[in-house]
């Protein structure tokens, strides 16, 4: 094993010769490098950025031995990399259609945030892991052995060494549901110069909409290979709530007792502090109402915190898993979701939806699952990244709420007026019906880059 020039180790052979691609700066290959070198410090505990380091520690071999072992060389390969959940999800319904188009392809697919883990898993690939670190050795080695016949990125992330060493092997480079929103960092003047020729790169970007399209455009995405399809996201939501459970155990139990509902989906501390204090006002006019709250990192510690929030307040709070256990919510005003990978379904059980982002700086979650379930949504201030939330507001379906206030202004409205409220759900899912089929869209140009096996094999 040897040090390579950007730091990282190269404990897996190269087929191809190690030269540092020339458009990727070397301060961004040494502190990549840099990183990887201590990242097994890192790894102690079961925080996200120790789950993350630890994964990520042997993620080329695992793919690269899946290449060299497993792979079937009869059968093309498509590489899929989602950073986390939402992405995930995009990425997922793609995948799915690619496969109506291509019954044998094989799927690659690696994600970044330790939060997908759990998705990861429920993707149908091949294989499945972290990203291995974007340096030239780790990257070289798993592209040489598992030999992909495209790459493709989801929304946002596009790693340059990933994307040079794709590129110098011939395989195309693509990014589907991409969204560049006003001000992205990637738009600004360093970021935007010193990624461009990785963006100009990329064979094909299938954008959700023209903005994001005139967004890739000026990020350096060639003219020619950008293309708006819509967002896969949308066909991902309307999927999933098609396939909810009907009889899960912990499903059920909120359903036998039906009561206005209020579901709150990926909420922080900074969304609870406003959505609390709302809640509790409505609850002044709606003595019935419950509520359902999923926090975005449902940790026993987060859990606990919310459960005992929730009591000072006077709610009679307990878990999902006590609902389930108990095999029933009666007598339950609060319930807090203590796992991940339910709240698309839990949207269904609600008469209102809120969704949380809207009062933190990183911006709003996903407004697709509440609107696939046809109810209205309400969220903060803070969407400027989600440009399905404005559309939503702007047919009808969505409001924002700027405050405790008219956080609870706009739920009890909907709560006590039973046909706005059907209105307002309606014009919800009327955004996602006629937003539906940018994953066959997309499939069908990740097709068109796959080149018949018969070319490799008269080129081998």
């Amino acid at each position: 094993m040897r040090e390579s020039t950007d730091g990282s180790s190269e404990d897996l052979s190269s087929a191809h010769e190690l030269r540092p691609p020339s458009h990727v700066s070397l301060p961004y290959r040494l502190a990549v490098g840099s990183l990887r070198l201590v990242s097994p410090l890192l790894t102690a505990g079961d925080s996200k950025l120790a789950r993350g380091m630890a994964g990520r520690r042997h993620a080329h071999e695992l793919l690269a031995t899946w290449g060299m072992t497993v792979r079937d060389r009869d059968r093309p390969v498509v590489w899929f990399h989602a950073p986390s959940v939402g992405e995930g999800l995009q990425a997922r319904a793609v995948i799915e259609a690619l496969r109506e188009r291509i019954p044998d392809v094989q799927i690659v697919y690696t994600f970044f945030s330790s939060s997908a883990e759990e998705l990861a898993r429920t993707m149908g690939a091949e294989v499945a892991t972290y990203l291995p670190w974007d340096l030239q050795s780790p990257s070289a080695a798993v592209l040489d052995a598992v030999e992909p016949d495209l790459l493709v990125f989801t929304k946002t992330e596009v790693w340059p060494i990933l994307t040079a060493e794709a590129s110098a092997l011939g395989v195309p480079v693509a990014i589907v549901g991409a969204s560049v929103p006003p001000g992205a960092g990637r738009m600004r003047k360093p970021v935007r110069k010193w990624m461009e020729s990785t963006w100009a790169c990329l064979s094909l970007g299938c954008a959700n909409t023209e903005a994001d399209s005139r967004g890739l455009r000026e990020l350096g995405v060639p003219d020619k290979s950008v293309t708006a399809t819509g967002d896969p996201g949308v066909d991902s939501a309307a999927s999933r709530f098609e396939a909810a459970p009907e009889a899960a155990d912990w499903l059920t139990p909120l359903q036998d007792d039906p009561r206005p509902v209020v579901v709150a989906g990926s909420t922080w501390p900074a969304d609870e502090a406003v959505l609390l204090p709302a809640l509790k006002m409505v609850r002044t006019e709606v003595a019935t109402l419950r509520t359902i709250i999923a926090p975005h990192e449902p940790t026993e510690s987060r859990v606990a915190s919310l459960l005992s929030e929730l009591r000072r307040d006077g709610w009679r709070a307990e878990t999902l898993g006590r609902v389930e256990a108990d095999g029933s919510a009666e007598g339950i005003d609060a319930v807090v979701v203590d796992r991940v990978g339910v709240l698309g379904h839990l949207y269904a059980v609600g008469a209102v939806s809120y969704v949380g982002g809207g009062f933190r700086g990183d911006g709003l979650h996903s407004v697709l699952e509440p609107a696939a379930a046809a109810t209205p949504i309400v969220f903060g201030p803070q969407h400027h990244n989600a440009r399905a939330a404005a559309d939503l507001v702007t047919v009808g379906g969505a409001k924002i709420a700027r405050d405790a206030n008219a956080l609870a202004r706009e739920v009890q409205n909907w709560l006590t007026d039973e046909a706005e409220c059907d209105r307002t759900g309606r014009l919800s899912r009327r955004y996602i019906d006629v937003h539906l089929g940018a994953a066959g869209r997309i499939a069908e140009l990740l097709d068109g880059l796959i080149a018949p096996l018969s070319d490799f094999d008269s080129n081998a």
